[in-house]
């Protein structure tokens, strides 16, 4: 099964919703810790591991820090920032990605690494569903460069 892509539209209303509770409950910390970590190990060998830190000490800071980022809007501890509830947590992550250049094309080298990661692991479906909904429309909101003109862009029309 592939999940469905939707390509960003510059100025879109994009609604989201976090995920469901469920699904951080039915993975708990160290399962929750397992796929993130799966998640950005694939990043890491990916098209986009220059947007990360090559040093691997510092990769593994970020990857650390964005996996406390996924339990606490997953439902999990608050253990990224306890003062940025819901939606003040996805609006920092929002403007965290500010500083970078990104793309649709480094959105989708993104989900593909999510998409992989998800596939592996093993839990309900509907769950899995849910949270790929949350990071599908979520990261539309990252993406802050466009080029009509690219080549890869061409593709999603």
């Amino acid at each position: 099964m592939s999940y469905e892509i939707t390509k960003t539209i510059q100025g879109e209303d994009v609604p989201f919703s976090n995920p469901a509770k469920e699904f951080y409950s039915a993975l708990g910390y160290d399962g929750m810790k397992d796929l993130m970590y799966r998640f950005y190990d694939k990043i890491y060998e990916s098209e986009i591991a220059t947007f990360f830190p090559q040093d691997e000490d510092e990769f593994n800071e970020i990857k650390e820090k964005n996996t406390l980022f996924f339990i606490q809007i997953c439902g999990g501890p608050k253990i990224y920032d306890e003062s940025l509830e819901d939606k003040g947590l996805n609006e920092y992550m929002i403007r965290i990605h500010d500083d970078f250049s990104i793309y649709e094309k480094s959105r989708l080298e993104w989900l593909g690494c999510m998409e992989e990661a998800l596939k592996e692991t093993d839990m309900d479906q509907t769950l899995k569903d849910n949270f790929w909904d949350y990071v599908e429309r979520f990261s539309k909101l990252t993406v802050n460069t466009f080029n009509e003109e690219s080549k890869y862009m061409a593709s999603l029309q």
